[in-house]
């Protein structure tokens, strides 16, 4: 982690390879302030001071790092709440040059875009720490409604126009035996862009923006903050573990639930069925083909029909 951030120093010439050097043998606390430092290097559309007039939450972005370019959004907000970065601060870059999505696939992340982390600590069980995931969708597609497309879910991590993504959600935890120490979730939603923004011809294949649906650009900074508003009223009923409240919602806004689905999971293995339903861990609820119900924890959703 420490040499992923003196390599995000490096890589934006605030740093010479010879400073570099040095810092490997800082004491920590001063690497933090040099992120920080970083942070207030001026951004040329997203920023922390143009968020904050639009914002109307209590916790959540009272503090923003805005960042030009990153590494990683995710990989720096890991890094600063290891250093005991407060709940609801928020990791943002214009640009991140190494930025993954579930399964460590490359995500790109090209100027024009929204991406974001998000520092949580909640102070629930570990078995609660997937459900973050819900709450952020949630967030999400309600926040594009409100720049009017209709936005939708698909479990467990995108959210999608038209059968289109438009935002991906990597959700990151560190825990103890009985405790969430913290919840990193990061954002990535596709705004101002073109898909000609986009280098890989698969991903332009199945992807939207929110420019390409309105046929024009949108106030990042405002819609920034419209999405940390939703984002904080869902996470207040998961803080105070209303969770049927949140189940409830996700529902309402679902893709998947009803629908015929491939799951892709790990060493090769697949599942099919009609998707019924959610269940109070988050997993999906299908049924196969002969009537059986199976709980489906995690793994790649394809709806019939989709790429």
């Amino acid at each position: 982690m420490k040499r992923e951030i003196i390599q995000l120093l490096l890589e934006q010439e605030v740093i010479s390879e010879e400073i570099a050097e040095e810092l490997q043998e800082i004491d920590n606390d001063k690497l933090v302030d040099s992120i920080k430092e970083f942070a207030l290097k001026q951004t040329e559309k997203i920023k922390s001071k143009k968020i904050q007039e639009h914002l109307e939450t209590t916790t959540i972005g009272k503090t923003i790092y805005c960042f030009p370019k990153a590494y990683s959004t995710n990989t720096l907000a890991k890094y600063l709440a290891n250093k005991n970065a407060e709940d609801g601060t928020i990791v943002i870059a214009e640009v991140q040059t190494k930025a993954r999505g579930r399964s460590s696939k490359k995500w790109e992340s090209p100027k024009g875009g929204i991406w974001l982390s998000m520092i949580l600590r909640p102070n629930l069980p570990p078995s609660k720490a997937s459900l973050i995931t819900l709450v952020t969708g949630i967030a999400v597609a309600k926040t594009l409604k409100s720049f009017g497309v209709d936005a939708k879910i698909k479990w467990p991590n995108d959210v999608l126009i038209n059968g289109k993504k438009i935002s991906g959600i990597l959700t990151e935890a560190s825990a103890t035996l009985n405790n969430i120490d913290y919840i990193v979730v990061g954002v990535g939603i596709d705004t101002n862009l073109k898909i000609d923004d986009f280098n890989d011809e698969y991903v332009k294949s199945r992807i939207t923006t929110l420019n390409e649906e309105l046929g024009e650009d949108i106030d990042e900074n405002e819609f920034i903050a419209k999405f940390l508003k939703e984002f904080e009223e869902v996470y207040d009923l998961y803080k105070k573990e209303e969770f049927e409240s949140i189940l409830n919602e996700w529902r309402i806004l679902s893709d998947t639930i009803g629908k015929y689905v491939e799951i892709s999971q790990s060493h090769g293995r697949f599942k099919y069925g009609y998707a019924v339903g959610i269940n109070k861990e988050g997993c999906l609820i299908i049924e196969e083909a002969d009537g059986k119900l199976e709980k489906i924890i995690s793994g790649e959703c394809r709806t019939k029909g989709e790429r």
